[in-house]
C-alpha cells in the first residue's frame, strides 16, 4: 500500500476515479516538463509505462539537440518501485547523450529497491544522485552558475 500505485492521491502520473469505492487509479501520461529553458524534470511512473516515459525523453532530447540547446534532466524516481535491464540501458544512453552535450542527469527521490539495483550494478558510482527534486534542481542550478 505504500509504494503510491494505487493509494488515492498518491504517485506521480496517477488520479484516482472519481467517487469510487475501490482504490483503483487510472494512469494519466506524465510528461517530461520544462522546468526552466535549460533544465526538464520528468515525474516517471512504474511499468508498463516507464519504457514509454524514458523514449518520450529521448524524443525530447533529440528535438533539442537538433535546436542546438539540450537541456539538464532530472528524473524523479519516487513513484518507480522496478528496474529492469532495458531500463538500466535507457539511462545509459540518457547520460552519455546528456554528457556529450556538458549537460547533467540527475536521479533522485530513489526507493530501497531501485537503489539496490543501481548498487548491485555498479551503476551507484555513475550517475548521480539527490534526495529529493528540489535538491536536484539546485544541484544544476549552482554548477552552471559555477561555469558562467
Amino acid at each position: 500500500m505504500g509504494n503510491g500505485q494505487w493509494e488515492r492521491g498518491k504517485g506521480f502520473g496517477h488520479q484516482p476515479i472519481p467517487h469510487s469505492p475501490f482504490p483503483i487509479a487510472l494512469y494519466t501520461e506524465s510528461m517530461p516538463i520544462d522546468w526552466s529553458e535549460n533544465i526538464v524534470v520528468a515525474e516517471l511512473v512504474d511499468e508498463p509505462h516507464l519504457a514509454e516515459e524514458f523514449s518520450d525523453i529521448f524524443e525530447r532530447l533529440g528535438k533539442a539537440g537538433a535546436d542546438g540547446a539540450m537541456p539538464h534532466v532530472v528524473l524523479n524516481f519516487s513513484a518507480v518501485t522496478f528496474l529492469n535491464s532495458s531500463h538500466i540501458a535507457s539511462l545509459l544512453r540518457m547520460r552519455k547523450r546528456l554528457a556529450e552535450k556538458g549537460r547533467q542527469l540527475v536521479l533522485c527521490s530513489m526507493g530501497d529497491d531501485v537503489w539496490s539495483v543501481l548498487v548491485l550494478t555498479g551503476l551507484d558510482k555513475v550517475f548521480k544522485y539527490a534526495p529529493d527534486p528540489l535538491t536536484a534542481l539546485a544541484g544544476i542550478q549552482i554548477a552552471d552558475a559555477g561555469r558562467a
